[in-house]
């Protein structure tokens, strides 16, 4: 799996200008806060989009759909119909957490014996874009069941994807951050050989910053969906667009994969840390490793090292080699290999798992495991109801495989490319499997005891491949450890940690605002470090978003008898998004 490391290399850094280098994060943004309800996206449209249905009398989960629609719009190179989704939603009245993992299977025909008969082994597996690696889209069913498990039922899911639809059919101009991956992915495709659809063009060109993009197919598709549902998707003129364009290059998917598709209704997995609760998507998505990684924190003194500096960025990224590689290990489809849960989120385990970390020296021998890429879009909505939405969606890299169903506006993911080759493995690839995921959500509220409901705290997410359970946690920190609000907490400077395949080597990237000493520091205790990380090259570290019920993070505050009910929320600067309440 280490192929993915050529093709992340060209979204963080391909044809990179001065101009595009210079992107600078000077900037000021508060906190948003509101009352009633609020919304958060990597797109002000969305935002827009979500909080009128909140107006309208939808929900979380009304307005969370409506946004994952006009994300499919507006910023096509990270999600889409074609791709799949998670969502975690939170009842404001019984306190009740349930979730659906809205992410699809291989198809049947998709076993290892047929993979290896055409030639491909786990040393040199189907490029990334190939049309083997399409799984079935799974987003579709996730926003109909979404609507129909925990909506308001005040809208019907026609009403919801209006405003997707509205954009898609008028236009709407491209924003600049959006462009530089739509233009970077583009490129991709085509430096692999492959042609680009005309639906994800302007004049045979990516779109630029300001200009005014249409997607008529796409409006089509979504209209479609909503006035049919699932079956309007998964059977019909749809289902068979899909078919065809695999099959013409070389997939082997079929109308009976996309039929018997259904989304799975799941209880998230959680962990204490501090008095909150975290909770996060079971396998196959990769959730468990944020929970993971913040129980080996707990070891740690961490707000006594202080934020960012040398010990405790250290200690973050010896955690981190040690929760990827457990993740790695044990993560896949529950319904094809056992994974021991119980025995991994144990307090023990990690405090075991934290004994390896020194102070002094980077550890020499964590085994690594492999190693990929994520295009995706995290957004979360909270009502005035006291329900949340925390959901994410995404095609896998950019444009996934860039294979566009013909007339219907919208690319396939290659979520596939994650499966192994290798005979036995818990991630092998097998006909109707679900691959190991990196998307996920999360929520976060008090640890009550058995006779309690958890009270919400936030709603919150980054996206980003691997980076996604290390930006979960770091922002997460920013807030409990240090007392930064959630737009100071999103602004703060990330690392991301990876194995790089090729030089047998983890590597640390610091962002631009950690200072020199500090990375100076950990190479002398052994890190292999780059810094800093300026630029559009800052997207490796992701783009989250995150609301707050009340100001639990201040240090000067305290809600233990009066919770407050005022809604605070960020949004990364490193997106075009933003933060909307009323």
């Amino acid at each position: 799996q280490g192929y993915f490391a050529p093709y992340l290399l060209i979204f963080y850094g391909y044809g990179e200008n001065k101009m595009e280098a210079d992107l600078t994060f000077s900037s000021r943004r508060s906190p948003v806060v509101s009352l009633h309800g609020c919304v958060a996206s990597s797109q002000s449209l969305a935002s827009n989009i979500g909080l009128d249905i909140l107006k309208r009398g939808g929900n979380a989960a009304d307005a969370a759909v409506a946004i994952a629609a006009a994300l499919a719009v507006t910023e096509p190179c990270s999600t889409g119909p074609g791709g799949d989704a998670f969502c975690l939603f939170y009842n404001g009245e019984t306190g009740d957490i349930k979730g659906i993992n809205g992410s699809g299977r291989s198809s049947r025909a998709q076993t290892l014996d047929f993979i290896e008969g055409l030639g491909y082994t786990a040393e040199a597996p189907p490029l990334p874009f190939d049309a083997l690696n399409v799984t079935v889209p799974g987003a579709p069913a996730c926003w109909c069941d979404t609507i129909q498990m925990f909506g308001s039922q005040k809208l019907s899911l026609q009403e919801v994807l209006s405003g997707a639809v509205e954009l898609a059919e008028v236009g709407f101009p491209v924003a600049e951050v959006t462009t530089h991956h739509w233009t970077n992915w583009v490129a991709a495709l085509r430096d692999a050989g492959k042609e680009v659809d005309g639906n994800l063009l302007i004049d045979g060109h990516a779109p630029k910053s300001g200009q005014l993009y249409k997607n008529p197919a796409l409006a089509q598709t979504l209209k479609t969906l909503g006035e049919g549902g699932k079956s309007a998707f998964y059977k019909g003129r749809v289902a068979q667009a899909i078919v065809d364009v695999i099959r013409q290059h070389g997939g082997v998917m079929t109308l009976d994969d996309l039929s018997s598709h259904d989304s799975e209704v799941i209880t998230p997995i959680s962990t204490d840390y501090k008095g909150v609760r975290l909770w996060e998507p079971p396998p196959n998505s990769q959730g468990l490793a944020a929970l993971l990684l913040l129980n080996i924190l707990e070891s740690f003194p961490l707000k006594a090292l202080g934020h960012n500096s040398s010990d405790y960025i250290h200690i973050l990224v010896e955690a981190l080699r040690l929760t990827v590689t457990d993740s790695l290990s044990y993560l896949g489809d529950p319904e094809h290999v056992t994974i021991p849960l119980g025995t991994l989120l144990d307090k023990s385990y990690s405090q075991k798992r934290a004994q390896h970390i020194s102070m002094d020296r980077a550890m020499a021998d964590v085994e690594p495991g492999p190693t990929g890429g994520s295009d995706t879009v995290y957004f979360c909505v909270l009502d005035s109801h006291g329900n949340a939405c925390s959901f994410v969606n995404s095609n896998c890299m950019g444009f996934g495989t860039g294979l566009v169903p013909k007339d219907c506006g919208f690319s396939l993911q290659n979520r596939g490319a994650f499966f192994n080759l290798r005979r036995n493995h818990f991630n092998c690839v097998a006909g109707g499997k679900r691959p190991y995921h990196t998307i996920m959500a999360a929520l976060l509220t008090d640890s009550p005891s058995s006779s309690q409901k958890p009270r919400l705290l936030a709603a919150l997410g980054v996206m980003g491949g691997l980076m996604q359970p290390q930006g979960h946690v770091q922002v997460l920190l920013n807030m409990l450890e240090f007392g930064m609000n959630p737009q100071q907490a999103l602004d703060a400077p990330r690392i991301y940690v990876h194995y790089d395949q090729k030089t047998a080597q983890w590597l640390v990237h610091l962002e631009e605002g950690v200072r020199q000493e500090v990375a100076e520091e950990l190479i002398k205790r052994g890190h292999k470090v780059n810094w800093p990380i300026t630029g559009h090259k800052r997207s490796q570290f992701g783009r989250g978003q995150i609301i707050t019920v009340g100001d639990w993070w201040s240090p000067s505050v305290s809600q233990t008898n009066h919770p407050s009910k005022v809604l605070w929320a960020g949004s990364d600067p490193r997106g075009d998004g933003c933060a909307q309440g009323y």
